[in-house]
Order: structure tokens, then C-alpha cells, then sequence
């Protein structure tokens, strides 16, 4: 049985991460271990900034922000080999880039930039540096393979948040990947990128790293997938907000998945669906402390005292309102309202409906006035930005008598705006100004974090 690694762009950010990721993976070698990895840090930005700036036709900026990538990875790999591996490596890096910068020019003659395009710009950062990072390991005594995800992962043709095909992937895994661990090399696959069954790139989202692991580890029957970042583990919030924040010693997927989805950015929200189908725990870890034990996510954890697991919030929020008030209740007035969210693929996260109208909380970074200009011709709408979800996440809140009580007399000076339990019945969220959302958090934190159960929180 394997356990599938992925290291974060932190942890792979250079040429000492990319050591300290090698003795992480070398003390696993015993489980067989399969190696996923993102790109170098920041390095998908750039490589978004520089595809955005060919499209504007500025060649020469988009250059020079491949410039500096090259300079970038040529230095890792001069810290990292030596010859002759490194003058072998440095010319197929070297090569890449060319054949980056040419695509790249050739967006910036056309100054255009279709997601298929983008997508082939955008996986440069994981081809890079897993062609990096398992020379490395190499160099380092572990017999390390770099095997191309987008021979082994495949998905649709939903360029830039492709949905993966896992029975095409578990057939192309066992072919590529079996074989390698049942022979005690390790495998080093770059996250995020995949392809379609005629090996045209796609990308799995931003995230997606996460993505990539987990369908890896569904597909191998794996006993662990361990997700190695730049943070402890889980919290029970953001410690920049409340530096009283706890670690989280144990979750459930459905808890770990809510607070994905609202704001907890250390786990990618659909990380978790390939291991929750075959019960395949998670670990949250830190490659810059390997011995602190992190958030282990499981099917079931043991019961706690505390009534919450985290606080999560989720910024750069907008309002819709949209009144109709002779059609709200008429037959198939929602699904007209929720089918022009559909067309312009605007995920909704919170839905509240009154007698006259309904109110819904989208990402603010969608085209908001497009949106509400299809949905004005269905009703009146109006819109608001620089909102907040706040999410508040147990096991503990179903059947729990009195806790939403609790929760607003814990914010007594703050504006809500929409509320909402979840289906779920594990979570409480509502709605608030974004600029509440440092107070409102630390002042909720220190009402139901102040004293925690030993055997769930450290």
C-alpha cells in the first residue's frame, strides 16, 4: 500500500525546500511513497501575469517576466545538481522556456488568449518543476522517476477548471504509476495539470495540486494522502486574524470540506471527493516542521465538548437581491433566476428567499453587472460588494439547543446581514461587512475557542 505526497509551492519554493521535501519523502520510502508537486512558489501568478500581458500585445514585459522565471529555476537547479546532471537539466529547462517564450509571443501577435491557451501557459510551472524536483531526489540517493501527470490524469475539455475522468485516470495510473512503486522507485508527477483524452493540456483549477493527489491516491488504494504546505495543519481560524488560533487535531471530511469551500485555503474544496469515495484519510502537514503530527481528516472523528470544530471566513462577497413580486411563487420563476446564474458560471453560496424576494451571495470577482443585467429582465435587482461569509463548522451543532443564540450575543455590535444553516446541519453562516470580519471573528474565537477538548485541539 502507498501514501501519495503532495508538497505545496512553499514547499517546493526553492533550492533548501526542495532538500527538506527530499528527507520528508526519504523518511516515507517504506510506504511506498508517490510524489505530487505544485509549482515553485508564486510561480502560476507569473506565469498568468505574463500570458495576460502578451494578450495585450506587450511582448517585452511578457519576456521579461519569463526571464526572471528562467533565472529563477536556473538557480534552484545550480544550488540543487552537478555535473553533468546539471548541464542535462539546465538544457531541458532551458528548451521549455524557449518553447514557453515562443507561445508566448505568438499570443502577443494575435493579442488573443483563449482558455486552451492559457491552460498550455499555465502548466509550464508544474512541468517545470517536477522535472526539477525529481532530479533532485535523485542527486540525493532516491530513485526518483518525473512521470508527465497529463499522460496519467485525464479530464474534459473545460479548459482552466477541468472535471477529471477518474476511471480513464485509475486505468493510465495503474499502468504508469503501479509499476514504479512496485519496483521502489518514486514516482514525482507535477499537481494541477492534466489532458484530454487527445493530449490537449488542461488545468484542474486554482488548487488543483490538491486535486491531483487525492484522484492519485483513490486510484492506488492508497493508506494516506498527506497534503505538506507551509502551516501546522488546520485551525480553528485564520492566526493572522486571531493569533489565539488552535490546531486541529482531527476533523471529519464533511467539516474539513465546508471549511474549504469557505475560506480555509489550506485544502483545495474538492480535494477531498476521490478520498471521502474510498475512505482515505487526509493529513494537513507542515514540510517546514515534519514532526508536528498536523490535522489528520477522516470519515468519522471522536465526539468533542466544544460545539464548534473552526471559524472560516470568505471574503470579497456580493449581495443579489432580486424582487418579483407577482412572480416569486409562480412555477419556474426560481429555476428561470438560477439558470441565468448557470449560463454565466457563477456558483452560488448562500440562497435566502423572503415572501417578495430571494437574496443570494456570489464570489465578487465574476462579472457582476452582466449577471444582474440578464437577471433585470426577469425582475428588479439590485447588488452589493465588500461583503463577508462568516462560517462557523461542527459535528456538535446538530440537535444543539440554543447555539445559534450563543453565536449572535457573541457579536452583539456587528451587522448581519443574511443567515444560514446549512443542509449539512454542521454549519452556521451568515453574512456581515467585510470590514467586520477581523472583530467579529476574534470576538467569536474567544467565546467558543477559550477552552477546548485536549484530545481534539492542540
Amino acid at each position: 500500500m502507498s501514501v501519495v505526497m503532495k508538497f505545496g509551492g512553499t514547499s517546493v519554493q526553492d533550492a533548501a525546500a526542495i532538500l527538506r521535501a527530499a528527507e520528508i519523502v526519504r523518511s516515507r520510502l517504506h510506504r511506498a511513497p508517490a510524489v505530487v508537486v505544485s509549482a515553485l512558489s508564486k510561480v502560476t501568478d507569473c506565469l498568468l501575469a505574463a500570458a495576460r500581458a502578451a494578450a495585450l500585445g506587450n511582448r517585452e514585459q511578457s519576456l521579461a517576466i519569463t526571464l526572471g522565471l528562467r533565472e529563477r529555476h536556473y538557480t534552484a537547479v545550480s544550488e540543487l545538481l552537478r555535473a553533468p546532471i546539471f548541464t542535462a537539466l539546465h538544457e531541458s529547462l532551458a528548451a521549455q522556456f524557449d518553447a514557453l517564450d515562443d507561445l508566448l509571443r505568438g499570443i502577443s501577435a494575435l493579442e488573443e488568449l483563449t482558455p486552451r491557451t492559457l491552460d498550455n501557459v499555465l502548466s509550464f510551472g508544474e512541468r517545470l518543476s517536477s522535472a526539477m524536483i525529481a532530479e533532485a531526489f535523485r542527486a540525493r540517493g532516491l530513485q526518483a522517476t518525473h512521470v508527465d501527470a497529463r499522460s496519467c490524469i485525464s479530464t474534459d475539455a473545460n479548459h482552466g477548471n477541468a472535471v477529471p475522468d477518474l476511471a480513464r485516470s485509475a486505468v493510465a495510473l495503474e499502468k504508469y504509476i503501479r509499476p514504479l512503486l512496485n519496483a521502489g522507485e518514486v514516482p514525482v508527477l507535477g499537481g494541477f495539470i492534466a489532458a484530454t483524452p487527445s493530449g490537449i493540456t488542461t488545468t484542474l483549477g486554482r488548487g488543483g495540486s490538491d486535486f491531483t493527489a487525492a484522484i492519485i491516491g483513490a486510484s492506488l488504494n492508497s493508506t494516506d494522502i498527506e497534503i505538506w504546505s507551509d502551516v501546522d495543519g488546520m485551525m480553528t481560524t485564520d492566526p493572522r486574524i486571531c493569533p489565539s488560533a488552535r490546531r486541529i487535531k482531527t476533523l471529519t471530511f464533511e467539516e474539513a470540506a465546508e471549511l474549504a469551500y469557505f475560506g480555509a485555503k489550506v485544502l483545495h474544496p474538492a480535494t477531498l471527493l476521490p478520498a471521502v469515495q474510498k475512505d482515505i484519510p487526509v493529513w494537513v502537514l507542515n514540510s517546514a516542521n515534519p514532526a508536528c503530527e498536523g490535522t489528520r481528516i477522516i470519515a468519522r472523528a471522536a465526539p468533542t465538548s466544544n460545539p464548534f470544530k473552526a471559524i472560516a471566513a470568505k471574503t470579497s462577497i456580493t449581495i443579489v437581491d432580486i424582487v418579483a413580486t407577482r412572480m416569486l411563487m409562480a412555477h419556474g420563476f426560481l429555476e428561470s433566476i438560477f439558470a441565468v446564474f448557470a449560463r454565466h458560471r457563477c456558483p452560488v453560496d448562500m440562497v435566502c428567499t423572503s415572501e417578495v424576494s430571494v437574496s443570494v451571495t456570489v464570489d465578487s470577482t465574476h462579472a457582476i453587472p452582466a449577471l444582474a443585467a440578464d437577471l433585470a429582465r426577469l425582475a428588479d435587482v439590485k447588488y452589493e460588494g465588500r461583503k463577508a461569509i462568516l462560517c462557523l463548522v461542527g459535528e456538535n451543532i446538530r440537535g444543539a439547543r440554543g447555539l445559534a443564540a450563543q453565536v449572535f450575543s457573541a457579536i452583539p455590535d456587528v451587522d448581519i446581514r443574511m443567515i444560514s444553516q446549512g443542509a449539512s446541519e454542521i454549519n452556521i453562516s451568515f453574512v456581515i461587512e467585510e470590514a467586520d470580519v477581523p472583530r467579529a471573528v476574534a470576538q467569536l474565537h474567544d467565546r467558543f475557542f477559550s477552552e477546548v477538548d485536549p484530545e481534539v485541539f492542540a
